[in-house]
């Protein structure tokens, strides 16, 4: 459990100047108004496109398979716009990390279904709030720490500096993070009626996965771990819905609590939860992390990492 980052006298080392160099550049940034930095995004997000050939081609691919119906310039409008979202997710970062509340204020939108949030707790239940790797998922979180504070369940950062920033820049909306390694911490912050994070959405390998349809792909690799914390008898499962809309301002919605979840079957449960991921995404595909080598893992373990 993480709460409060502890700074260290070793980050002023040389090799933490680059590290300080950008994040002293992004908080300048961040005091820009929103709709320069908005733009300065979608303008990286187009370098990114040009120069950046092999992530293209995943979105390309990714987009390709799951929705074969879009023709190939609708495919590559949809890819372009998505760079530009990746781009835009940079700021959106250093927004969620740094603003004051007063500045938050300004850009929420909406927040819906709370409600839902607050009945799973009357009923003495923690909530697990599925969520997808939508690109502007800090912001997202900021949001709705402004209506109630959750738990993250993340992974560390590799840098010891950064991890220092993303976990005080997180705790401006969570009460506390949770490493993913942490089972039992996720476990307990259930057992304590917490709203708890959690993003079921990418190939998380072929350990603890099931081959369930995601979108077009019959056979996409999805974790069961969402089943092992929905399976606590101290949990409630919901998702959530979440856009940035043309004037910049965030919108979330909570979705009711998947009934009688899980089951005994667990494809069908991470069916349900790959559905849930989908009505999601639906709500702005172009603002979705599809950079992710999402089908890298396949039913046959032989057979290519990737589509072609």
């Amino acid at each position: 459990m993480v709460n409060n980052p502890t700074f260290k006298l070793a980050f002023l080392a040389p090799k933490f100047w680059p590290t300080w160099l950008s994040v002293f550049f992004l908080y300048a940034l961040s005091w820009l108004p929103q709709g320069i930095q908005l733009w300065l995004g979608k303008m990286l997000g187009r370098l990114v496109h040009r120069l950046l050939k092999k992530r293209r081609r995943i979105a390309e691919v990714n987009l390709r398979l799951c929705f074969p119906d879009m023709d190939a310039q609708q495919r590559a409008d949809m890819v372009l716009k998505n760079m530009e979202n990746t781009g835009i997710a940079t700021f959106e970062t250093s927004m969620a990390w740094w603003w004051p509340q007063w500045r938050m204020n300004r850009v929420v939108g909406s927040v819906k279904g709370i409600e839902h949030i607050e009945q799973a707790q009357a009923n003495g239940k923690g909530v697990l709030l599925l969520v997808p790797h939508m690109l502007h998922l800090e912001m997202l979180s900021r949001v709705l720490g402004t209506a109630q504070m959750g738990i993250g369940f993340y992974r560390p950062h590799n840098n010891p500096l950064m991890e220092y920033f993303m976990t005080k820049g997180r705790l401006r909306s969570n009460e506390y993070l949770i490493g993913k390694r942490d089972v039992k911490g996720l476990l307990q912050a259930l057992k304590n009626k917490k709203l708890c994070y959690y993003l079921p959405d990418q190939d998380y390998g072929r350990n603890r996965c099931e081959f369930a349809p995601f979108f077009a792909v019959p056979d996409a690799a999805s974790t069961t771990g969402t089943l092992l914390f929905a399976g606590s008898k101290n949990c409630e499962t919901l998702s959530l819905h979440g856009v940035r809309d043309a004037r910049g301002k965030y919108h979330i919605e909570i979705q009711p609590a998947l009934a009688d979840f899980p089951s005994d079957d667990p494809r069908s449960d991470v069916t349900r939860v790959n559905q849930r991921m989908e009505q999601a995404i639906e709500q702005a595909p172009e603002q979705y992390m599809w950079l992710h080598r999402r089908f890298k893992t396949r039913p046959d373990e032989h057979a290519p990492s990737y589509y072609k």
